[in-house]
């Protein structure tokens, strides 16, 4: 199925799953945001905090190499300041071995002093204080040796002419103060092997600032190892020293030492990133006096690949609240789908004709308040379809019995009239009167019209009183009064004659002849009300009660027409509230209201 057909079958005109998918995007692209945002300042936290490593591993080997510097330059002051001590180094530097010893030896005879102020014996003291010092070097540029203090060792002095040696030459180039050890120096003491830090000062006549040669300390790297090692969390990347001609003279890897380093240049550019090996971090310090760089470097990669468990950790806790984040509305909104589709699937029963079926839905939610109201309005339709449909059938009843009445309705009226001609011939005038109003009366009943109106019905109640009235004489009279305005008002067919029949079979008193019935409509408000009331017999209190609740009562099949019947279709026609009421006292007669609701349409309506 093509991804259009798809969209057409399940989500164009399925609001459930745009809910879903409208949850499942906006929970992916949050909960992915946060977890991103999360690892990337987390990451850039520890970046700073690797940076802060770095450049406190930096720090540290900068501030031993300087203060190594320092010692060294403290080492030849202290010659300037001592003249004593100054006069014994020019004197060692300026002559041989061998004259410096016999002087020497005749200086310690002459004089009662002791010999701290021997050049030899002050160097051989700094090697014994500071055991991070591999060799200590006396040149000599005036006789081309080198006296030798090595730590372990005894002190040695080497013949260093340019004969034999490149080693005047090495010295007379160099300018540096803290350069990588020499190879003919490192040859010379048999530390080729080790890795070393050399340090050196020139050594000046006092007097004529003649150079008289060189002195250089070499220092071994381990104690920068140390050094390194000494704060509690240990960098990521490595540090190096880098001599002013871009000698690595140490590298915490073990990679350059002894080399040119290749990224010198890259260095100059330096802000906090550089591509070196890699793309790296950077921190640099310059000794610019010293001439050499303390250089810190920290591999992306190596922070990156720190950070890949936290990465993974991150990632497999995003995809889990993603699964959580949608899995539950997902449950909850197929709950609701399920349940929406149920009431459609009942509302779908209901519209093919099946009004019995009912949607089982206990929770009190939304849609099971929608579930209990459409039940609700199902009871209630039964009800009505029900009432409808015995109304209708109580119709047809009349219908039937009028459509049976009305069998040949011209040979009853021709009839009818015969009989009636012949009650005049002979001169019985009130059975003509009565006839006639019996045929006008049938004529009424059984006669079909577009709209009954109250006039109708009131017209069908007088000749039904005229008929009687002349049966009994004098004994009674009836009154009726209706209002103009509401005489078309439409009116339910047979409402008020068997009212006017039951006053007439139950209520009348034949032995008397002040018998009253009005019959009385009016406008009241938006409503019709039609009192019914006569002077008769009146209904006991028990029976009236009794008359009331069989009013209450449905018609049943085969019952007559009467007054349950009008009730009936009173309350069917103009809804629960219109019902007849009726109000009785034994001997004083009895009053039957009706009430009719009205409109302005209706009463402004002209037949």
């Amino acid at each position: 199925m093509s991804p259009a057909g798809l969209y057409r079958k399940y989500i164009k005109n399925n609001m459930f799953t745009k809910i879903l998918l409208l949850i499942a995007v906006i929970a992916v692209i949050t909960i992915v945001a946060l977890s991103y945002l999360m690892y990337y300042f987390l990451f850039q936290s520890a970046v700073r905090s690797e940076l802060d490593i770095q450049r406190g591993a930096v720090e540290r080997v900068e501030r031993y190499v300087d203060q190594k510097y320092e010692n060294v330059q403290s080492y030849v002051n202290e010659l300037y300041r001592n003249s004593s001590l100054g006069l014994d180094a020019s004197y060692f530097l300026m002559n041989s071995f061998n004259e410096y010893m016999v002087k020497r030896m005749d200086r310690i005879v002459d004089s009662t002093q002791s010999n701290t102020d021997s050049v030899l014996a002050y160097f051989k003291q700094r090697l014994d204080d500071d055991p991070d010092i591999q060799n200590i070097m006396l040149y000599s540029a005036e006789e081309q040796y080198v006296y030798v203090y090595k730590q372990g060792s005894m002190t040695r002095l080497y013949q260093a002419n340019a004969t034999r040696s490149y080693i005047p030459d090495v010295m007379a180039m160099e300018t540096q103060s803290v350069t990588l050890p020499n190879l003919w120096l490192r040859k010379l003491t048999g530390d080729a092997s080790v890795p070393l830090i050399s340090i050196r000062s020139p050594i000046n006549d006092m007097t004529t600032y003649k150079n008289l040669g060189q002195l250089l300390v070499l220092y071994r790297t381990e104690a920068l190892d140390r050094v390194l090692r000494s704060n509690e969390t240990e960098m990521k990347g490595y540090v190096m020293i880098l001599s002013g001609d871009g000698q690595v003279m140490f590298d915490s890897s073990g990679k350059y030492y002894g080399q040119k380093y290749p990224y010198t240049d890259q260095l100059g550019k330096v802000k906090d990133t550089a591509a070196l090996e890699e793309e790296s971090y950077v921190t640099t310090a310059v000794h610019s006096q010293a001439g050499y760089t303390v250089v810190g470097v920290t591999p992306k990669r190596v922070i990156a690949g720190a950070f890949e468990g936290l990465r993974n950790t991150i990632i497999a806790t995003a995809l889990l609240c993603i699964v959580v984040a949608v899995s539950i509305p997902s449950l909850m909104i197929v709950n609701y789908s399920k349940r929406t589709n149920n009431i459609i699937r009942f509302m779908r029963k209901v519209e093919k004709g099946d009004f019995v079926a009912r949607i089982q839905d206990a929770k009190e939610d939304q849609l099971g308040q929608i579930s209990s109201s459409f039940n609700e309005m199902l009871d209630k339709l039964t009800r009505y379809i029900d009432q409808v449909y015995k109304a209708e059938i109580n119709q047809k009843n009349a219908e039937l019995s009028a459509l049976q009445a009305r069998i040949n309705p011209h040979f009853l009226y021709n009839t009818l009239e015969v009989i009636r001609m012949r009650a005049l011939s002979q001169g019985a005038q009130d059975v003509g009167d009565m006839i006639y109003s019996l045929s006008m009366l049938f004529k009424n009943i059984v006669q079909h019209k577009a709209r009954y109106t109250l006039k109708d019905e009131l017209e069908a109640c007088r000749l039904y009183l005229e008929l009687f009235r002349i049966r009994y004489k004098d004994k009674y009279i009836y009154k009726m009064y209706c209002d103009e305005q509401i005489k078309d008002v439409p009116m339910i067919k047979m409402s008020l004659q068997p009212l006017i029949e039951n006053y007439i079979v139950h209520g009348l008193r034949s032995e008397r002849d002040d018998n009253v019935l009005s019959i009385t409509a009016e406008l009241k408000d938006t409503e019709i009300w039609i009192d019914i009331r006569d002077n008769g017999k009146g209904i006991g209190p028990e029976q009236l009660e009794e008359i009331r609740a069989r009013l209450a009562l449905a018609e049943s099949s085969g019952e007559s027409f009467g007054l349950r019947s009008v009730n009936e279709r009173m309350k069917l026609t103009y809804g629960q509230a219109y019902e007849l009421d009726i109000q009785s006292e034994p001997d004083e007669g009895t009053v039957v209201t009706i009430r009719i609701p009205v409109t302005e349409e209706e009463l402004n309506r002209v037949v």
